[in-house]
């Protein structure tokens, strides 16, 4: 089957670019656990070399998002029950050493930034922009964790939260019901703005648990056509 370039007016894609480009279709769920990466495919797709596509699925195997095989290539990673629950236990502990942290030296103009971000994300769902939801979502424990100060706890965090979606998608499932609930990112914001630092983490606690407790088995999905779930997003497009 033929495959239609994305290069979407850029005259040439990184190797950076390439990378950023399957992250983002990883965290906006678009690309499935166990979706094949043909190297062929996607070097037509961003209309690079093939030694370029190499590097940079030897990245996101480094990075645990694909595995790679000898003999069978390259295929979006399908982390296990015990991984996806030891992703989200470490999630917990990190952020709660997040919102420790940020409680400590919060201000005004932190707690006015937080809830703008929360009244972009329910606007979102509100108009059924569910992968636009999903992305404020995910750049809200984003947003905490860099306001927090500890670029240490930062890395740790952003490396988990790459390999979240995939814990979902093998695991719960597409349903709006297995992500975060905007009404409880509310509660940790005012807990911020409150200096609350044990409500906060107890929140957090309860809101990562809340999707921790439903990883299970799941039946598998036919695969998609790869050039359809990498096509939506061009090359800068805010993670």
């Amino acid at each position: 089957m033929a495959t239609q370039n994305i290069k979407s007016g850029q005259t040439k894609f990184s190797e950076d670019d390439v990378l950023r480009q399957i992250e983002q279709a990883v965290l906006d769920h678009r690309l499935a656990p166990g979706t094949k990466l043909k190297e062929v495919q996607l070097a037509n797709l961003f209309g690079v070399k093939r030694g370029l596509i190499r590097k940079v699925l030897t990245r996101l195997a480094h990075s645990r998002l694909v595995d790679q095989t000898p003999n069978r290539g390259a295929t979006v990673a399908k982390p296990s029950v015990k991984e996806g629950q030891d992703l989200f236990a470490t999630r917990r502990v990190i952020e709660s050493a997040i919102l420790e942290t940020l409680i400590g030296h919060a201000e005004e103009k932190h707690v006015q930034q937080l809830g703008r971000m929360l009244d972009r994300e329910q606007k979102a769902y509100l108009r059924g922009d569910t992968e636009g939801a999903l992305g404020l979502s995910v750049d809200f424990h984003r947003e905490l964790a860099r306001m927090a100060g500890n670029s240490v706890l930062e890395e740790y965090l952003n490396d988990i939260i790459r390999r979240t979606p995939l814990v979902i998608l093998t695991h719960l499932g597409a349903d709006e019901h297995n992500r975060c609930r905007n009404q409880e990112h509310e509660a940790i914001v005012d807990a911020i703005a409150r200096r609350d630092v044990k409500t906060a983490k107890k929140v957090m606690h309860q809101h990562l648990l809340h999707i921790e407790s439903k990883i299970k088995h799941k039946p598998e999905k036919p695969p998609a056509d790869l050039a359809e779930l990498l096509r939506p997003h061009s090359v800068g497009q805010p993670a």
